[in-house]
């Protein structure tokens, strides 16, 4: 029996034509709203005082913005009975989400740029719940239920099946079978009083873009009606104030529209509001299939609860050779985005053109070919930089050393674009012209790990999208840790406490599909992550006293003057 509570609150944010954050196109902005937006939260403790707090927000991604600041509210607000480590900050990666919340530079462009005030409401919004599922907390009982969703259910697809079929560790999937290429089972975590379920969190990864880029309102898309749905039946059903969470678990590479043959012009035939429509049946199968799972009887969730909490420099980790097939020299890199990345996703969401792409793949190649054979073009320390990116980043054709600040081996203030060719190349360029990108990282590097323990239960948290067969490795690593520590069950959560892009295997890097393009830290991405984490899991089993996990790193703050050329730019 543990003392919990739950609580949710709306996201106040007013739609002013500024862009949403998920598919990266200026001309989606939002106007109006479709759906609320929500911070939902659940409160978890042994007893009166610190314990582990859960928020989800209907937001496209997290940011150090904003965790940094409910953090700091939170503390101000809780006292000793806040830690940051036992604080879970998560979303549903809705793309019908504000944007303009990261204090980085690249994924602000579209919006344009920073928004404070986006970044206040969603602090006020998440600490809200979260003080409120706190203050409610009384005596609760917790139990884990699973259970896959049946074939036949239109839930998810995988998007990339080439790219996952090249994982020696996968079933081989041909196109008409893309469904099955994903990971079908569902996780509910069940808070119940008096026999009644009052809360639920679960866990199933796919991404929430039922609603396309034409759209112009924000909409919490299938994990928010998914939340609402439940949130209706649980109350029908005597519950008071019900709490519905539906977080992400692998999604990368998960899509909720059909892939296979004819993909394309099925996509074309839910527009307008038939997205809507399309996005609140599939919100409802996840729904339903949360609330089945809770008809079943579950696994007791008991036991002391903890958690361990650390950022590391993902720019020049040295993998375990143990999760690199034996290689003691894979290494990670600065930040590189490929063509891949800019090319997008052929259902989900389409980047640049054909013609564009073909003619960035070649140049890409250009740049390396003359950096590799022509080393006297440059100084010793360019050549070693040269060699140490290119090890990492592989197949990848870069467009953009998002580290360095380079496109196509060029520094921002020289791309060859013109501003009017495109409304980021100009935003970027406008930008560099004003000073305001000459400090500031481009996207986040140092990056948050958190494993979090509720008794037999461990859930590791993790930034940013990984796909279905890396969260799988990912996972049974920690597990395997774990699993001698009295740990039955191992969970995963993504998109939590920050966003990074995406985790590919590295087999699915060598595809370069659109997630092997967003795979910015390269090819040992994956084991980089599975070397940390396995540190945390160690240390995890350690008294609390003697663990010696990093508690200093963090990132480095945003330059102020920077930020400030960068904020509050009208909506274009």
């Amino acid at each position: 029996m543990y003392l919990a509570g739950w609580s949710k609150q709306q996201i106040d944010i007013t739609p002013d034509g500024h862009a949403m954050h998920g598919y990266g196109q200026p001309g989606h902005r939002a106007y109006s709203v479709h759906s609320p937006l929500f911070a939902r939260a659940v409160f978890l403790a042994e007893a009166q005082g610190a314990g582990l707090m859960f928020c989800c927000l209907d937001l496209g991604y997290v940011t150090h913005a904003m965790r940094d600041g409910i953090c700091r509210e939170l503390q101000a607000r809780m006292g000793d009975a806040f830690r940051e480590e036992r604080l879970v900050l998560t979303c549903t990666h809705t793309h019908s989400g504000p944007g303009g919340c990261s204090h980085d530079v690249m994924y602000n462009l579209v919006t344009p740029g920073f928004l404070p005030a986006h970044v206040e409401a969603i602090v006020l919004a998440a600490c809200s719940a979260i003080l409120a599922a706190w203050r409610s907390a009384a005596p609760t009982e917790l139990s884990l239920a699973e259970g896959e969703f049946a074939p036949s259910v239109p839930v998810a697809w995988n998007r990339s099946l080439a790219a996952y079929n090249r994982n020696p560790d996968a079933v081989k999937r041909a196109a008409t079978e893309t469904h099955l290429a994903i990971d079908r089972r569902m996780s509910v975590l069940a808070f119940r009083r008096e026999g009644r379920v009052g809360a639920l969190l679960s866990l199933f990864g796919v991404h929430a873009t039922c609603v396309g880029s034409r759209q112009s309102a924000f909409d919490g898309d299938n994990k928010g009606y998914a939340a609402a749905h439940a949130e209706r039946e649980l109350a029908m059903a005597g519950a008071e104030g019900a709490v519905a969470i539906f977080a992400q678990a692998t999604a990368g590479d998960v899509s909720p529209h059909y892939h296979g043959p004819g993909d394309i012009a099925q996509r074309e035939q839910i527009k307008g509001a038939a997205e809507y429509v399309y996005a609140e049946r599939n919100g409802r199968y996840q729904s339903e299939r949360a609330l089945a799972l809770l008809a079943e009887a579950g696994v007791p969730v008991e036991g002391a609860i903890d958690s361990i909490f650390s950022y590391a420099d993902f720019t020049a980790i040295q993998a375990d050779p143990a999760y690199a097939d034996g290689d003691d020299a894979a290494f990670t890199s600065e930040p590189c985005h490929g063509v891949a990345f800019f090319a997008g996703t052929r259902v989900d969401g389409p980047g640049m053109p054909a013609p564009a792409v073909f003619a960035a793949r070649l140049a890409a190649r250009a740049v390396k070919a003359m950096r590799l054979r022509r080393p006297g073009r440059f100084t010793p320390g360019e050549q070693a930089c040269h060699r140490r990116i290119y090890a990492a980043q592989g197949v990848k054709d870069i467009l953009m050393e998002s580290g360095r600040k380079k496109v196509l081996g060029a520094s921002l203030d020289r791309i060859l674009l013109p501003g009017f060719s495109d409304p980021v190349v100009g935003e970027l360029k406008r930008q560099v012209a004003q000073g305001a990108v000459r400090e500031s990282a481009m996207v986040p590097t140092v990056l948050p790990l958190q494993i979090v323990r509720l008794g037999t239960l461990a859930i590791v948290c993790c930034p940013g999208e990984f796909t279905t067969l890396a969260g799988r490795r990912l996972r049974d690593t920690v597990a395997g840790l774990l699993a001698l520590h009295g740990i039955r069950h191992t969970l995963l959560c993504s998109y939590c406490n920050d966003y990074m892009g995406y985790v590919t295997t590295r087999e699915e890097y060598q595809e370069q599909a659109y997630e092997g393009g967003h795979t910015v830290f390269g090819q040992w991405t994956l084991a980089a992550f599975q070397t940390k984490f396995a540190e945390l899991a160690r240390e995890l089993r350690r008294p609390g006293p003697d663990r010696r996990h990093d508690r200093t790193t963090r990132p480095a703050p945003a330059p102020a003057a920077e930020l400030a050329l960068r904020s509050n730019l009208p909506a274009r």
